[in-house]
């Protein structure tokens, strides 16, 4: 484990504000990767006016050997503002958290180190390996302040420290580094508590120890730096049998940030829509959501506190989990409900990562079928998480987005099986864009897309993942089935209904949509969001069966959907309201609908689940579009402007503006989704090709709502990312929600997960 720590030592206020882990209390600028690919590496960019440093990042992967090949990292600081101090202390620090070791080659001084700075070790999966740490030529360490004459041995020179750090401790770096710092500066400045000049320059107090304690599993080394500064850090795998040098850095990156923005201009595309001078600010603008979703991805390890009732701490087995996270700042987690919008994303980009995590999610379902909604692994994870969220309950549910993850991987299967051109199949909609539905924007060249390339891969794929997903949805229809019969209501299916369990007096946190207004909690009431999202993993569950060539099952699946979009409309329509509900039940055990104008009303069109002749489409359009209920200049409402709680309480889902939930809308209105197929995929596999039609969805098909529609789109579509990318400008974040009357960007930030959607729907990339 590697890591940064950094703080100024122009005064001693600085120090205790030590930057290290994302932080919103940190109060940055902005931090934010502007390329970042998992694969070959990238460019953060940090700008900290505390401090006065914009700090960037460059990172490059450099395949070879047997062990993931060797990396290196370039550490780059300016001042700000060029007429303040900038004094910047760096600390980078690694550590060995498990088997293996770690010790120091360059002899130790007393007084620090001149020089390149050299560390081996080894570990049973990277086995032999060594870091060494340079610095640029150029670099200026710190030699002037008070009573610089008295640390003259000391001064511009490298400090280190080593640390014994028991295991799966080594994420608390900050709190060791920074106490033998503490530890050193009593020291050092006891002599000068009534000095008549005051005490030395912070440069010369706050300096690691030069000691290392034997047995040590961590270490730090530590560069003070007066003005602009350079180092790197190599990683070589003994394996690789390669001498990594700055220069291998310097043509590595400027060939990385090539390749980068010509894939990206491929990916994602700034539509011609746009004026020439907005393009490269939002292609700016777009590579930083893109970038920062991605180099998101963390590794998660350990327990996760289960409630079963009763179970033993030793029973409770380690889970490992490959994840995009929310935020990297407040929320650095896996999180159910926002992984599949994820790897929406992600999987566009690179359809064999976003594969590769939906496989670490799929491989959690346990034998009953159940995951747990937030994935809280190991006390690091535990750490940011408030004591009462951190247990999680086995009955209870969260949207089931990971089925739009595979519904996409295999819509890019399709799309990129030979076929129609993208030219023949593409369709320009009034935005200025057209759509390529087989392109190279699936991700369908090299080592991101081995699985679009391979059908043989992909059929493996989807056979692996089959059987428990089957067992996750059979949990889902058992464990969160509603009543029907019981309150002599009335549907054409007698089993398909859906109720959250988990619920309080004021929130349904499983429902994702945590306080948005329901009625009263009561066994009887019934949920549209749930069945609406059972018939989408029904529909996807149906098209895997299908690939997979589970015939039996795929004629159960489409029975099943059927039944489900047969009692969203029996027992959810109100025609009084003219809109879709939620169901209840009032004293007197009668059914009743529980109507408020929100994200929850538009669930069955927002998931593509009305045909395009439904009768209820055009009351839909109309209040989505009406400025008294969700319209707004910046985004729908989470809720009715006219509704009574609109902005009231917590006002977490009462009014503010979700990107993802917009997102659905939009891939809704535009989206080019693939119909159900009738058709042997064995044909597909022996082939390599699959003719298939694209059904035309609500903005398309020619009808009485489609000019409405589209009229709809292109404003929705518009409002969506000038806000977004305003407030990007404006703040240097993106944000988890958006205000619906001033726009502004509001709650955790920077907020690259479902936010980074904009990508897609600047692109207009709806698989």
């Amino acid at each position: 484990m590697t890591g940064l720590i950094w703080f100024g030592t122009h005064d001693y206020q600085s120090f205790p504000k030590a930057r290290h882990a994302c932080d919103q209390g940190d109060g940055l600028d902005t931090y934010t990767w502007t390329e970042f690919d998992a694969r070959e590496g990238g460019v953060q960019v940090i700008k900290d006016s505390f401090n006065n440093v914009k700090l960037t990042t460059e990172f490059l992967k450099v395949p070879g050997g047997n062990h993931g090949g060797s990396w290196v990292a370039r550490i780059k600081g300016e001042p700000i503002h060029l007429d303040r101090i900038s004094r910047i202390s760096t600390v980078f620090y690694m550590g060995v958290d498990g088997l293996g070791g770690l010790e120091m080659e360059t002899d130790e001084d007393e007084n620090g180190l001149d020089g390149p700075v050299v560390f081996t070790g080894s570990t049973n999966d990277l086995e032999d390996f060594n870091i060494r740490v340079v610095d640029s030529p150029d670099n200026n360490g710190v030699t002037i302040g008070n009573h610089a004459n008295a640390f003259v041995d000391r001064a511009d020179k490298t400090h280190f420290a080593g640390y014994r750090v028991s295991p799966g401790h080594i994420w608390q770096a900050r709190e060791h580094i920074l106490q033998s710092i503490i530890q050193h500066a009593k020291e050092v400045i006891a002599p000068y508590q009534e000095h008549p000049s005051g005490p030395p320059d912070p440069s010369f107090v706050l300096q690691l120890p030069n000691e290392i304690f034997t047995g040590s599993t961590m270490y730090a080394v530590q560069k003070i730096f007066d003005g602009p500064f350079e180092f790197d850090v190599f990683f070589e795998s003994a394996s690789a049998k390669q001498k990594l040098t700055s220069s291998l850095m310097d043509q590595g990156i400027k060939a990385l940030s090539k390749a980068y923005n010509e894939r990206f201009d491929v990916v994602f595309p700034v539509p011609p829509s746009y004026p020439s001078s907005d393009a490269a600010a939002l292609k700016e603008f777009s590579k930083a959501l893109t970038s920062n979703l991605i180099g998101g991805v963390g590794y998660f390890y350990g327990t996760s506190i289960v409630d079963r009732s009763f179970s033993y701490e030793w029973d409770q087995d380690d889970s490992a989990l490959l994840t995009a996270t929310p935020s990297r700042s407040f929320f650095p987690r896996g999180f159910y409900w926002d992984e599949g919008f994820h790897l929406l994303h992600i999987g566009e980009w690179d359809n064999d990562l976003s594969l590769a995590i939906l496989k670490d999610w799929v491989d959690l379902i346990d034998d009953d079928g159940w995951v747990a909604r937030e994935q809280i692994l190991g006390e690091e994870a535990r750490s940011k998480v408030p004591a009462e969220f951190q247990t999680q309950v086995p009955n209870y549910a969260n949207p089931p987005t990971l089925t739009m993850a595979v519904t996409a991987f295999i819509n890019r299967l399709k799309a990129s099986s030979s076929g129609p051109s993208a030219q023949d199949l593409g369709m320009d909609f009034g935005m200025g864009n057209q759509i390529p539905l087989n392109s190279a924007s699936a991700s369908s060249t090299g080592v991101h897309s081995q699985y679009l390339n391979d059908p043989e891969l992909a059929l493996s794929y989807l056979k692996s993942i089959y059987n428990p997903l089957k067992r996750h949805y059979d949990w889902f229809r058992r464990t969160q089935r509603g009543q029907i019969k019981q309150y002599a209501r009335k549907a054409r299916s007698r089993t398909e209904a859906y109720r959250w369990r988990g619920r309080s007096q004021d929130h349904v946190l499983t429902s994702g949509m945590d306080d948005y207004p329901r009625g009263p909690p009561h066994a009887g009431e019934l949920h549209l969001d749930l069945i609406s999202w059972m018939a989408f993993f029904t529909r996807t569950m149906r098209d895997i069966a299908d690939f997979v060539g589970e015939v039996d099952d795929a004629a159960a699946f489409r029975e099943i959907e059927s039944a489900t979009l047969d009692n969203i409309e029996d027992l959810h329509w109100s025609e009084e309201h003219q809109m879709y509900c939620d169901a209840n039940v009032n004293d007197d055990d009668e059914s009743y609908h529980v109507c408020d104008k929100g994200y929850l009303s538009l669930f069955p069109f927002s998931l593509s689940l009305l045909p395009v002749d439904s009768p209820h489409l055009g009351a839909i359009l109309d209040m989505l579009h009406d400025p008294k209920h969700l319209w707004s200049p910046y985004g729908l409402r989470s809720l009715s402007a006219s509704h009574p709680e609109s902005g009231q309480g917590e006002n977490y889902w009462k009014g503010p503006i979700w990107i993802q939930m917009n997102y659905l809308a939009l891939r809704a209105l535009y989206m080019v989704r693939h119909p159900s197929f009738d058709v042997d995929y064995r044909v597909f596999l022996t082939w390599g090709c699959l003719f298939f039609s694209f059904a035309k969805t609500y903005a398309k098909e020619e009808g009485p709502y489609q000019e409405h529609a589209k009229e709809i789109y292109g404003e929705l579509r518009r409002n969506i990312v000038d806000n977004v990318f305003k407030e990007y400008q404006r703040t240097g974040y993106v944000w988890e929600q958006y205000d619906p009357l001033t726009g502004e960007g509001r709650r955790s930030h920077p907020f690259t997960g479902w936010t980074s959607l904009v990508t897609l729907i600047l692109s207009e990339k709806y698989y």
